[in-house]
């Protein structure tokens, strides 16, 4: 991008050739006096440029980096904070959910908590707790619901703005989900969201190879705490995307895995580091409203999902598409490009950790809140000690983006940052409230025991957010 300094010189220079002469620029016009030839005609914008004094540059400024504490560990190095929801209903309210883990927890201490606030997230009262993680709150018709896991799909649902709550009901029996609180989507008087379910055991660590994401529909207006109300989208693994995508000598050119990641225990990078096998996780839905774009379906039955990738770099998520079908059935696939290769990986920034996606109908864009990656090329035997396992695990920068397509980024700024890589700002969910975007972070402070285990939910807030667009 062109700096002032020498845009103004291009616009003084300009302003010159505009202030030679009348006769070298253009015939003298019938009836005008000579003397008019000789004026010298300068723009408003070519005087500026050529008065003004170039700004120094400067670095950017986070957008949010004061926040108020939603949560606070009562003991950083055995509780942990982990999974902010967030969620607005009607009148204003917000409403917030997180869960806790870490030894400090006692036996059968509820996990999840829900907080609300009625001025702006200045200040939070606690509601409730729930006996489950991964949950995110949304609201469907009069009633507030939050869903998430405690191996099988958990639910509760409030007719009172949060203040009380149903007891938690069961979804599924005997099964292994997990997610993160990702985005809802509204469509057609129903509610959509994703779970993920882990369909295979055979990886002995970080399962998220076996993973499929698994989109969710609920007619809205039904009780959402009952399983006949739900329908669930066929389920596609990462292991069944591709085969054998980690040492098909045939799936090359495109650095995936970034380190051997083998079936079924991964690798070790250097030691502490873990490189567990590829896969995807921590899903969002979307769908397509521009006629234009290539993967806009004007039945509005297509719907697709984005997904953090690990493979080990940045830079990229994970997709794949979701088809209605005429019985109300739901179908799971990989998406195609004109030439017809399926695409299982796009750009996307931060897209290597848990990110947030927000359509905006006012400014018809999709907003991205994710973690900025700055430093994913060096040794993972050279990282500092309080960098959190691979290269590509940073999660101390919280970035926002926008795009009409989900494929072109633009950069709107950093959210807010902490001091050290130990001090993270991550995981974060985000609602539009006015002309504002109101984002809950997973973060910490000194006191946290890593960038992965934090001490702190933290609110913070973007004024006047679509005016970042240009």
């Amino acid at each position: 991008m062109m700096d002032l300094s020498h845009f103004a010189s291009l616009v003084a220079e300009r302003a010159k050739r505009l202030a030679r002469p009348a006769s070298r620029i253009g015939p003298r016009l019938p009836g005008s006096p000579a003397s008019l030839r000789e004026v010298p005609v300068l723009s408003s914008l070519a005087l500026l440029a050529l008065t003004a004094t170039p700004a120094p540059a400067t670095p950017i400024r986070p957008l949010a980096q004061a926040y108020a504490v939603v949560y606070e560990s009562p003991d950083p190095a055995r509780v942990y904070c982990y999974t902010p929801g967030i969620a607005r209903l009607e009148g204003g309210r917000l409403v917030a959910t997180m869960d806790r883990g870490g030894p400090g927890l006692g036996k059968g201490e509820p996990t999840g908590k829900v907080f609300s606030s009625d001025d702006g997230g200045k200040t939070w009262a606690h509601r409730a707790d729930f006996p489950f993680v991964h949950a995110r709150p949304f609201v469907a018709g009069a009633s507030l619901y939050v869903l998430g896991q405690a191996r099988d799909l958990m639910v509760i649902r409030s007719d009172d703005g949060g203040l009380t709550w149903s007891p938690p009901a069961k979804l599924t029996e005997g099964q292994s989900w997990h997610q993160s609180a990702c985005n809802v989507h509204y469509a057609k008087g129903c509610v959509y969201l994703v779970m993920e379910r882990r369909v295979t055991g055979d990886i002995k660590t970080w399962g998220v190879g076996e993973m499929a994401p698994v989109l969710m529909r609920g007619k809205i207006g039904m009780d959402l705490t009952r399983r006949e109300n739900w329908t669930f989208a066929s389920e596609l693994s990462f292991r069944n995307t591709i085969p054998n995508i980690e040492r098909d000598p045939a799936i090359d050119f495109f650095g995936v895995p970034f380190f051997p990641a083998p079936y079924p225990k991964g690798s070790l990078p250097a030691p502490r580091r873990n490189s567990a096998p590829i896969g995807w996780l921590e899903t969002n839905v979307v769908q397509f409203k521009d006629p234009g774009h290539i993967w806009f379906d004007p039945e509005g039955k297509t719907f697709h999902l984005w997904a953090r990738a690990h493979t080990g770099g940045t830079g990229y998520a994970a997709i794949a598409k979701v088809v209605e079908r005429a019985d109300g059935s739901m179908t799971t696939t990989l998406e195609t490009v004109p030439s017809g290769k399926r695409a299982l990986f796009v750009p996307c920034p931060g897209g290597q950790m848990r990110f947030h996606v927000l359509y905006d109908e006012p400014t018809k864009m999709f907003w991205l809140l994710s973690s900025q990656a700055t430093d994913s090329m060096t040794r993972a035997d050279l990282l500092p000690e309080d960098r959190f396992n691979l290269p590509n695990n940073e999660r101390h920068r919280l970035q926002l983006h926008f795009s009409k397509n989900m494929i072109d980024w633009c950069f709107a700024g950093i959210v807010a940052a902490g001091d050290s890589p130990k001090e993270a700002r991550h995981y974060a969910s985000m609602i539009a409230d006015g002309d504002d975007l109101c984002v809950l972070s997973r973060s910490g402070d000194a006191r946290a025991k890593s960038a992965h285990d934090g001490n702190l939910i933290t609110f913070h807030r973007v004024q006047g957010f679509r005016s970042l667009v240009y």
